[in-house]
């Protein structure tokens, strides 16, 4: 009995392992599906996220890094910073300004300049 000259690993033979039943894999990522829908979330959870308190004040001192000392009209004195917006208008701020803040509920010291007035 003869056989047939060796001609390399073929596709059927028994090193190729078990059979899956369709074309051979490519190389690649692993198909993904998508994950199913959300549902909507009800609108009125109990939980809301605090609202920024609004204030109108004047500049008291102009500080080091942008920072300013602002005086409320209630007299009450805060720390401020510049908002994102008014840095890249490269809006200045000086001694007398008047200005809008935006305050956090949870720290009344500190707040945010979000517009010159004059």
């Amino acid at each position: 009995m003869s056989r047939p000259p060796n001609r390399g690993p073929s596709r059927s033979g028994p090193n190729r392992g078990p059979s899956r039943g369709g074309p051979p894999r490519r190389g690649g990522p692993p198909q993904r599906f998508a994950p199913p829908p959300r549902p909507p979330e009800p609108e009125d959870t109990g939980k809301q996220k605090e609202e920024a308190i609004e204030l109108e004040g004047t500049i008291a001192a102009v500080l080091a890094g942008t920072m300013f000392r602002v005086q409320l009209r209630n007299g009450h004195e805060v720390l401020a910073h510049i908002s994102g917006k008014m840095r890249k208008k490269f809006i200045r701020l000086v001694i007398g300004d008047a200005v809008k803040l935006e305050m956090s509920p949870y720290d009344m010291d500190k707040a945010r300049i979000v517009y010159r007035i004059g």
